[in-house]
C-alpha cells in the first residue's frame, strides 16, 4: 500500500490552520489577501499558526497581484525574516512581461532559502512554454513541488495537461511532485489519482462560507476521506 495522498488547504490565519489540521491536513500554504491570489503573511501570523499546529507549513514569498518579482530585494527580507521566525518550506514562484521564467529573481531569493523545500506556484499555468519552464528550474536547490491546475482557467481546462505532465514523471524538470489546485473539485479526483498524482491544494473548497468565513474541518474531513479511499489503491 502506498502513502496516503497529501492534502493542502490554504490558510489565513490560527483559526484556518487548528481545522484544517482537525481536518486531515498534511500541510498548509500560508498566505494573506486572497483578494490578489495570496501575498506574504505578516511574520506574527507564521508565528501564530506555527504554534498552533504540528503539520508542514509553506509560506507564501509574493509581495503583490500577478507574478512579476517587483522589488527583488524585499522578497528576499521577507524570505530572511521568515526564516528567522522559523519558516522552513516556501511558495513562490516569479515571470517576466512574456511569460518565461524571471531566472534572475528566482535564483535570487532561493539563495535566501539556502536550501528549504519549496513549491513553484500557479506561475507555471501562466507560462509561455511549461516545458521550458520546468526545465530551465530543473535542479534549483530546494524546489520539490508545482502547483498547477494545468491551466489558467482551472482544472476543467487544465485535467489533459496534468495527465500528459503526469505520465513524464521522472524525465528532467519533471522529476518534483505534481500538486493540483486551482478550481479542483472532488469529481477530477479519480482520474488524478488513476494518473498517479498524489498531492492536492484546495481553497475554497475548505470554506463552505467562501472566503469571509473560515476554514471548515468537516469540509477537509471530506476531501480526506476521498483520498483515502480505499479503490485508490
Amino acid at each position: 500500500m502506498s502513502e496516503r495522498a497529501v492534502l493542502e488547504v490554504i490558510a489565513l490565519g490560527v483559526e484556518d490552520a487548528v481545522a484544517a489540521q482537525a481536518g486531515g491536513a498534511d500541510r498548509l500554504e500560508l498566505v494573506t489577501d486572497m483578494a490578489a491570489d495570496g501575498l506574504t503573511p505578516p511574520v506574527g501570523t507564521f508565528k501564530g499558526i506555527r504554534a498552533a499546529v504540528d503539520i508542514d507549513l509553506r509560506v507564501m514569498l509574493r509581495l503583490a497581484d500577478g507574478f512579476a518579482a517587483g522589488d527583488v530585494e524585499r522578497v528576499v527580507r521577507a524570505a530572511r525574516e521568515l526564516r528567522a521566525a522559523g519558516a522552513e518550506e516556501f511558495v513562490l514562484g516569479f515571470l517576466e512581461t512574456d511569460g518565461s521564467v524571471d531566472l534572475a529573481a528566482m535564483e535570487r531569493v532561493v539563495a535566501e532559502l539556502d536550501g528549504c523545500r519549496w513549491t513553484f506556484h500557479r506561475a507555471i499555468d501562466r507560462a509561455a512554454d511549461r516545458d521550458a519552464l520546468r526545465k530551465q528550474l530543473d535542479g534549483m536547490p530546494g524546489l520539490d513541488t508545482y502547483l498547477t491546475a494545468g491551466a489558467a482557467g482551472g482544472v476543467d481546462d487544465g485535467l489533459p495537461t496534468l495527465l500528459a505532465e503526469a505520465a513524464r514523471d521522472g524525465e528532467p524538470g519533471y522529476e518534483q511532485r505534481v500538486l493540483v489546485g486551482g478550481g479542483l473539485r472532488l469529481d477530477h479526483v479519480p482520474d488524478l489519482l488513476a494518473a498517479g498524482i498524489d498531492a492536492f491544494h484546495i481553497g475554497g473548497a475548505a470554506r463552505p462560507e467562501g472566503w469571509a468565513g473560515p476554514v471548515s474541518a468537516a469540509a477537509v474531513s471530506r476531501w480526506r476521506t476521498a483520498l483515502d479511499a480505499p479503490a485508490r489503491f
